[in-house]
């Protein structure tokens, strides 16, 4: 039975800390606890290989201060 890839994987999480107000609310919805928060609160990636890119971190910051940019698919 051949492997199913159907996992996604986020490349890079970049937090834009001039937008973020440390709120917490990406680091609470992230399901991967890929997300943690440095000595003055504000977001910071752990393990950016636990990422799912389910976009949850994004979806929720009310300041636009976070995004993922997602592994892209190698064609065979």
């Amino acid at each position: 039975m051949p492997e199913i890839k159907n996992k996604r994987k986020a490349r890079e999480v970049i937090i834009y800390r001039d937008a973020c107000k440390a709120c917490g609310i990406c680091v609470a919805f992230c399901p991967a606890k890929t997300l943690g928060t440095d000595e003055l609160g504000y977001p910071i990636v752990l393990d950016i290989e636990t990422c799912t890119a389910c976009n949850l971190c994004v979806d929720r910051c009310p300041d636009l201060a976070i995004e993922v940019i997602k592994e892209t698919e190698k064609k065979p």
